[in-house]
């Protein structure tokens, strides 16, 4: 048969009677049958969208996109404040567009801030906000690190920041950009989302030969579990499984090359201002 199993019970447990053991092999032969009469994926529906076990179609697709609301400005939360910050440290950095979403180019113009004290021979500092649009500690703290640190590290370090990476996404609380797209999956030759290939090219346009740092800001949110996580299995026809949110600031390091005491000097800077999360 397709499936097969063999049972077990232990009636001499002090916790069974015969009884109990009894009922057990008829819960394990109705578990069983309701398994193989479900539908043939087996998945229970978890998301508004689309057929449990089966990726969405482009009709589904634009079901989606045609649901998503507009929440907060990207021109009153980001733009106005690069205005601000291009007046407040003319001397010290410039506002660089590098490119803009072609979906509307006028609304979704894409910034980076670069020192304009740049030379070769110096570190060089990657800030990179709003890659999750939803994630909006990432957004604004790197608008507040230009209007509050950055200046005093010019001198010292070439710095670049894009604040906001994925506009369409900030506006809308979104995981993904307009076209369904992760632009956290997309930084690699072949698989760009807009978001992600205009700032790989603006970064390639720089000539840095090595990055000393590269700090990608990103939240952890309740909305990972209620939406964005189960929209992403429901879109690849997948089963939908809980994860954890861990409460609290963490890091996420490179497994391959952990480089534990540059995570333990971050914790440490972070520990002043919020709680970190725990272990496990």
């Amino acid at each position: 048969g397709r499936y097969a199993t063999t049972t077990e019970v232990y009636p001499d447990s002090p916790k069974a009677t015969g009884e109990i053991c009894n009922e057990a092999q008829v819960a394990a032969i109705v578990a069983a049958l309701d398994f193989i009469l479900a539908p043939p994926t087996g998945i229970p529906r978890f998301y508004p969208i689309g057929t449990p076990g089966k990726p969405w179609s482009d009709d589904e697709r634009k079901q989606w996109k045609d649901s998503r609301k507009f929440h907060r400005s990207y021109k009153e939360e980001v733009l106005d404040k690069l205005d601000q910050i291009k007046l407040d440290n003319n001397d010290a950095m410039e506002v660089v567009q590098y490119g803009a979403l072609s979906h509307d180019s006028e609304r979704y113009p894409l910034f980076a801030v670069k020192s304009k004290q740049w030379e070769e021979d110096k570190l060089t500092l990657l800030v990179t906000g709003g890659v999750h649009g939803y994630e909006t500690s990432g957004v604004q703290g790197a608008l507040l690190f230009l209007q509050t640190k950055a200046t005093k590290y010019t001198e010292r370090v070439n710095i670049v920041v894009a604040p906001c990476v994925s506009p369409w996404a900030y506006e809308h609380i979104e995981r993904w950009n307009a076209d369904l797209k992760d632009p956290n999956r997309s930084f690699k030759k072949g698989s760009e989302t807009e978001e992600s290939a205009a700032l790989i090219s603006f970064l390639e346009s720089l000539n840095v030969k090595e990055w000393a740092c590269h700090l990608d800001l990103h939240e952890t949110t309740d909305s990972d579990k209620t939406e964005f996580r189960p929209a992403k299995a429901a879109e690849a026809g997948s089963m939908y499984k809980d994860g954890i949110i861990p409460d609290g600031f963490y890091l996420v390091g490179d497994s391959e090359d952990p480089q534990l005491d540059f995570l333990q000097a971050i914790i440490d800077g972070v520990e002043k201002v919020t709680h970190i999360a725990p272990e496990k």
